[in-house]
């Protein structure tokens, strides 16, 4: 779906922020339409998966060309991403003590489990996304094959609903309150989704999504806090439908997971 200016503008509160800068926002707009695999991009393409106007996008890259987080090829007038932005994403990962901490752990649930086909990984909310920011998966012959930087619903995803059972209730009505006001979910279903979720939680203390998101995906995922308790991660644990059943997930994972996420917390663990 493109994006347009009017779905910037309506960002929770943002409509009536004087202190949003729409122009910032546009920017790093332009930089999120790059994909994983994607060389460079032309001011149409990037116009194209925006919604804004070409002269909106021209004066944009200039910019961030400008600034190093674009690169011009001469060759065929389109941009590629820039050291910038390396120098971005790689500070954004250093400051992610979790992921370093959480690399041991990710090994081990995976490498003890019972099931090779099983993928571990470590994601934190950007909107209505999880992001992956650590992924461990194993060497067999199929497998989840989403890397760093893959992006999982919210709503729909073990790990966005373990997420939003940890949250502060006031941080999780705002964000459900933006995606009913933006209107792209059936939010009825999601919030009655979510509440069963919060009851597996406190039952379990972990969140499942079995082919909710996709059919050929099942998986379940465990809140991870913060050492100083401002963000909150999701680590889950996910493999294809067809290699991995709910009862294994729930009986061999589900204790380990849980015992990962209260190893990375500093705030005690549920289960």
């Amino acid at each position: 779906m493109a994006i347009r200016d009017a779905d910037i503008e309506a960002e929770p509160g943002f409509g009536s922020d004087r202190n949003f800068v729409t122009a910032l926002a546009r920017g790093l707009e332009v930089l999120r339409c790059f994909r994983p695999n994607e060389y460079s991009l032309s001011n149409s393409d990037i116009a194209q998966r925006t919604g804004l106007p070409k002269p909106t996008v021209t004066r944009l890259t200039h910019t961030l060309r400008q600034l190093d987080y674009l690169v011009h090829v001469e060759a065929t007038g389109h941009y590629r991403l820039g050291p910038g932005v390396l120098q971005l994403g790689y500070g954004v990962l250093a400051g992610i003590d979790v992921a370093d901490r959480a690399a041991a752990i990710m090994r081990e649930v995976q490498r003890e489990g019972p099931n090779q086909n099983a993928t571990v990984a470590l994601g934190e909310r950007h909107r209505f996304k999880m992001i992956y920011t650590a992924v461990h998966r194993s060497t067999a012959d199929v497998s989840l094959t989403l890397n760093v930087g893959a992006r999982l619903p919210l709503f729909h995803s073990a790990m966005g609903r373990a997420a939003l059972c940890a949250m502060p209730a006031a941080e999780r009505n705002r964000i459900l309150d933006a995606a009913t006001a933006e209107g792209r979910e059936d939010m009825d279903l999601v919030r009655r989704n979510l509440a069963r979720a919060a009851e597996e939680y406190a039952a379990h203390g972990y969140c499942s999504s079995f082919g909710e998101w996709r059919p050929e995906i099942s998986g379940i995922a465990v809140p991870v806090v913060s050492l100083n308790g401002d963000r909150i991660y999701a680590l889950n644990v996910g493999a294809p439908s067809f290699l991995i059943t709910p009862e294994e997930l729930h009986e061999a994972y589900g204790p380990r997971l849980v015992a990962a996420g209260r190893t990375l917390s500093d705030v005690p663990g549920k289960g």
